[in-house]
C-alpha cells in the first residue's frame, strides 16, 4: 500500500480541484446540477481514483485506477470546452485550467508508464 499524500500527481489534482470550485462558484445558478454538477465531480474524480489506486495492494490495481483518473481528465476537458463557449469562464481561465489539466494527465501517464514497467 503506497500513500497517495506523497504522490506529487495527487496534490496537483487536489488544487486542480479547489481551482475548478472556484470556477464554477460563479456559473449560472441554473447550471447547479448540470454542468456545475458536471465539472466538479469529474474534478474531483481525479485523485479521488488517484488515491484508491495507491491504496490498493497491487500495481495492477492502481493501473486500473489511474486509467478511470485519466478519462476523467478528458471528461473535465470536454467540460471546460463547453463552460468556455458558454461564456461562463474566461479564456484565459480556460487556457490557465486546461494547462494545468494537460500536466496531471501527462504525470499520470508518466506514473502508469513507470509501474507498467515494474510489471515486466
Amino acid at each position: 500500500m503506497r500513500s497517495h499524500l506523497k504522490l506529487d500527481v495527487w496534490s496537483k489534482s487536489v488544487d486542480f480541484v479547489v481551482e475548478v470550485y472556484r470556477m464554477t462558484e460563479f456559473f449560472p445558478k441554473d447550471e447547479k446540477f448540470g454542468l456545475t454538477s458536471q465539472i466538479t465531480r469529474a474534478s474531483v474524480s481525479i485523485p479521488a481514483n488517484i488515491a484508491e489506486g495507491a491504496a490498493g495492494e497491487t500495481d495492477k490495481d492502481f493501473l486500473r485506477f489511474l486509467s478511470i483518473a485519466q478519462g476523467s481528465t478528458s471528461d473535465v476537458e470536454t467540460e471546460l470546452v463547453i463552460a468556455n463557449r458558454l461564456g461562463y469562464i474566461s479564456d484565459s481561465d480556460f487556457m490557465t485550467s486546461s494547462s494545468a489539466l494537460d500536466n496531471i494527465g501527462r504525470m499520470i501517464t508518466g506514473l502508469s508508464r513507470h509501474l507498467k514497467g515494474k510489471l515486466g
